[in-house]
This record gives structure tokens, C-alpha cells and sequence, in this order.
């Protein structure tokens, strides 16, 4: 499967990064390391987090109070959302 990381999800993720590493050296890094694991395993897991009611699944990181929110498509892995999981939930759901 393909995996394309839709534009939001990409500000998010740079957004998060930037936030981590202004609290710590380093730990934007380890946020950047953790998601790009996260994304890794989805491509090898796609259908294994279970299909949420509004259609979408989603992987959440062990470190960060982050998950990734992703719909498959055909033969594609939409990212279209790293999103905090305790603020505004869902926020991103007109992006599936």
C-alpha cells in the first residue's frame, strides 16, 4: 500500500515538533522518531486498529499523547490527521 500524508496532517506534525523541541532539546526529535515509527507500522498494520464509527482508524503514539488518524482507500493509507488526543477531538474529520 501507498501511504500520502495529506498537507494538514503535515502542519500538525511540523506544529508538534516544533513545540517539543522548544520545551527540550532533543525532544522534537523524539516525537519525529516516534511518529515516523507510528507511520511505519501502519503501512505494515493498515486494517489491524479497529474502524471507528465515523470510518477512520487511528494509531496512537506511546510517548506523546498524540495519535494518527488515517482512512484506507483502494491500495492508499490516508494520513489526515496527527492530531493532540486531548484537544479538540475530531477536529479533523471533514478531511475524510
Amino acid at each position: 500500500m501507498t501511504v500520502v500524508i495529506l498537507g494538514e496532517a503535515e502542519r500538525e506534525f511540523a506544529e508538534s515538533v516544533a513545540y517539543y523541541e522548544s520545551k527540550e532539546a532533543g525532544l522534537g526529535w523524539r516525537f519525529r522518531t516516534e511518529v515516523a515509527e507510528a507511520v511505519s507500522w501502519i503501512e505494515r498494520n493498515p486494517e489491524l486498529p479497529r474502524l471507528r464509527p465515523k470510518g477512520y482508524r487511528r494509531r496512537h503514539l506511546q510517548a506523546f499523547p498524540h495519535y494518527i488518524a488515517y482512512v484506507i482507500r483502494a491500495e492508499t493509507i490516508w494520513i489526515v490527521a496527527i492530531a493532540h488526543a486531548h484537544r479538540r477531538p475530531e477536529f479533523w474529520l471533514s478531511r475524510t
